[in-house]
């Protein structure tokens, strides 16, 4: 049987496991949210100009969260990967480096000052979905997820909520909702 038709029936193998799942299963769920993300993140590189971020270019920092995701993916999926603490301290790094160039959050903020800023934001709602679902899939008790990994995808929401701050503010202006 062809490789492309062996999910016919709504079923699909994960990596290394001989046992069929069902598509909509939470596991392969939160796998899709993290392709999701992933992909999405591909685009948002893709977009960038030649940006710096003290000593890093900006599409450099978002290449390394990518291949991150491939680990929390592995993980999710129920390889022996994991997420260092090292992952995290580095996403905090970051955040702290942004936020020093931020003024203080004073409201909620409306998306699309420009652009970058605004797939900044919207890859900022799919990380946050994916974070549900692996969180729903690690209460659920079906994988073994590592604390580590849940704490690298909330500060993955935070990091691309200060880069579409970031360049909002560079590009643009940061605008309020009007209630």
């Amino acid at each position: 049987m062809s490789q492309t038709k062996r999910g016919d029936d709504g079923k699909t193998n994960l990596y290394g496991c001989d046992q069929r799942i069902s598509k909509s299963s939470a596991i392969t769920e939160a796998l899709g949210c993290l392709d999701e993300i992933n992909s999405y993140l591909g685009v948002v590189k893709a977009n960038l100009k030649k940006e710096i971020l003290g000593k890093e270019e900006i599409s450099g920092i978002i290449h390394g969260i990518q291949n991150d995701l491939f680990i929390v993916q592995a993980q999710v999926a129920g390889a022996d990967k994991k997420i260092s603490e090292n992952n995290v301290k580095y996403i905090e790094d970051i955040i702290s480096e942004i936020e020093k160039k931020l003024p203080p959050i004073k409201s909620f903020l409306v998306s699309g000052a420009n652009n970058i800023s605004a797939y900044f934001d919207f890859a900022r709602t799919l990380a946050r979905r994916a974070e549900r679902r692996v969180v729903a899939v690690s209460e659920e008790g079906i994988a073994k997820i590592d604390p580590k990994t849940l704490v690298f995808l909330n500060r993955l929401s935070s990091l691309l909520y200060v880069f579409a701050r970031y360049f909002a503010l560079k590009n643009g202006d940061e605008v309020a909702p009007k209630y």
